[in-house]
């Protein structure tokens, strides 16, 4: 070795380095100390974790091939005036009441409801692409912080803001932005999962936006935070957010419903999704994720069940199997399901009531077998392989399935059901969160998964080739996950990944096809509680 180059290594260790990973470092710090300048999940500056889940923030809805598109698409039929919150009849009609508080004469903002009602109308109106992306999680507030880590810099603090891809695309001029109320129409219910049947619970709340107290725009900081978490405040009334399950169904079946419910009303009725619509009309469907296949969100794009957590059920009725609610004739099924689950292993699972079988949480190996085209089934079926490459075998068994004209079905995913965090970095290195204990992938973790990005592009190419068009959900559930786990590093990676497959998608409507036939809804079916009180902190001074 050259001594000069000998002299500059040992000099380099006496200088003070850069911070290679500051996001990793504030979020590793913050778990350690139980609290962090930059911010907090929860309404105490000095309690870095006291919250970990869902909050009732409003949340940003971002929309594309809307704009000059007709009544019932354009994002004019449901905001401001239009807005339902400033009518007190189609709030009884959405909530069954008017609920307190939530009667807004200045309402900007537009129901969860109506992202079914915008796809509904460009189904009608013949638009070939209708495509759904829902970064499960993803409030406001999750955006920012994610776009200030991306950029290195403070680039917004209000509004659709700036950054990330999904944020910044024209779409030929036809982009829209607002955002939504998220509230479910009652918190819980009895469940009986075997039967089916739902019962009233008498210590239920019922949904509703009290604004004077939530905050009449997603950034404003709300006068009674702990209003947002469902909580008791001496001033607000008690109403609860939503979980992915209710949310979700708001979105592809356009009703409010109870916490849990999948494509059920709240009087335990089975409804029709935007799905089952645009099938029925000759539309392909596809469902992607980076979570498992069964997850509330991709569940709700087409399964039905009283109750989010029987998995299996709904992963047969996603793939056309005979389920608890269809036992006789099962749904037709979607032509395309990729997403994660896989490794899941059980041994019992009283969620999923007497009919769970033991193995993968999420799919019998039984199902496998029925949908695979080599046993007379309608899939070809991709699946993690232990040396192969994820992407490359998944891309492959799309080209099979399109020159079968099969169906596809694709199957991965690590150690806790979901696709490898990218992290802010896209190092895949997560730091610690709330569980206190950091997720590692192997090389293999990383080889032999694709990511969210590729997952969406075989799902594309699939769907594209029917001539009447498609009906696509694509989830980036990994933002929800990392929130739960109070984990910045993680949520901002998740954030990215997901934008990754917007760009899939926006690449192939300008390779493919056009905004005049396209529609895209990009938004959330949640918040968490990420408050950030110093932002600035978030930049990193190695820039």
């Amino acid at each position: 070795m050259p001594r000069i180059f000998l002299l500059l290594t040992f000099a380099s260790l006496l200088i003070p380095q850069a911070n290679a990973d500051h996001i990793f470092d504030l979020q590793t710090n913050a778990i350690k100390d139980g609290k962090a300048e930059f911010g907090h999940w929860g309404w105490e500056k000095d309690e870095y974790m006291l919250w970990g889940t869902h909050s009732n923030r409003l949340i940003p809805v971002y929309t594309f091939g809307t704009l000059n598109s007709g009544e019932g698409i354009h994002l004019q039929s449901y905001v401001g005036k239009n807005s339902l919150y400033r009518s007190e009849k189609k709030l009884a009609d959405l909530y069954g009441q008017v609920p307190e508080g939530t009667l807004n004469p200045k309402a900007e903002y537009m129901d969860q409801t109506d992202v079914f009602r915008i796809q509904k109308a460009a189904l009608k109106a013949g638009k070939k692409n209708i495509i759904l992306v829902v970064f499960d999680g993803m409030d406001w507030q999750t955006t920012q912080s994610a776009s200030i880590i991306k950029l290195n810099k403070i680039a917004y603090e209000s509004g659709r803001g700036t950054g990330f891809h999904f944020q910044d695309y024209e779409a030929d001029g036809t982009t829209q932005f607002t955002t939504m109320v998220t509230a479910p129409y009652i918190d819980k219910v009895k469940i009986d999962v075997d039967e089916q049947t739902i019962s009233e619970d008498p210590n239920s709340f019922r949904g509703g936006y009290a604004y004077e107290f939530a905050g009449a725009q997603a950034w404003e900081t709300p006068a009674e935070p702990e209003y947002l978490l469902g909580r008791k405040t001496k001033t607000a009334p008690r109403q609860p957010y939503t979980d992915s399950a209710s949310s979700a169904v708001s979105m592809t079946a356009g009703i409010k419903t109870y916490n849990a419910a999948i494509n059920i009303d709240h009087n335990g009725k089975m409804v029709d999704t935007i799905a089952h619509m645009a099938q029925k009309e000759g539309y392909k469907v596809g469902v992607v994720t980076s979570v498992p296949i069964s997850h509330a969100t991709p569940a709700s794009a087409y399964s039905h069940n009283v109750k989010r957590h029987d998995y299996q059920d709904l992963t047969n009725d996603l793939l056309g199997v005979k389920s608890v609610n269809h036992p006789e004739q099962p749904l037709p099924g979607v032509d395309v399901l990729i997403g994660a689950g896989y490794g899941e292993v059980r041994s019992k699972d009283s969620g999923q009531g007497k009919n769970f079988v033991e193995g993968n949480a999420y799919l019998t190996a039984q199902t496998l077998s029925e949908i695979d085209f080599r046993n007379g089934g309608k899939y070809v079926v991709a699946i993690r392989q232990q040396g192969v490459d994820g992407a490359e075998q998944l891309k492959g068994k799309a080209e099979e399935a399109i020159a079968r004209e099969s169906r596809l079905f694709g199957f991965f995913g690590v150690k806790g059901g979901h696709l490898p965090y990218q992290t802010a970095d896209g190092d895949f290195q997560p730091a610690i969160g709330r569980k206190k204990t950091a997720e590692k992938y192997s090389k293999a973790d990383l080889r032999e998964n694709p990511t969210l990005s590729e997952m969406t592009e075989a799902a594309l190419s699939v769907l594209e080739k029917n001539e009447k068009g498609f009906w696509l959900m694509v989830e980036a559930g990994d933002v929800d996950w990392a929130n739960h786990d109070n984990n910045i590093d993680n949520s901002a990676g998740a954030v990215m990944s997901g934008d990754a497959a917007v760009k899939v998608v926006t690449d192939w409507v300008e390779k493919n096809s056009s905004w005049d036939e396209t529609v895209m809804i990009v938004t959330a079916d949640h918040g968490h509680f990420l408050v950030l009180e110093k932002p600035e902190l978030l930049v990193s001074p190695a820039e």
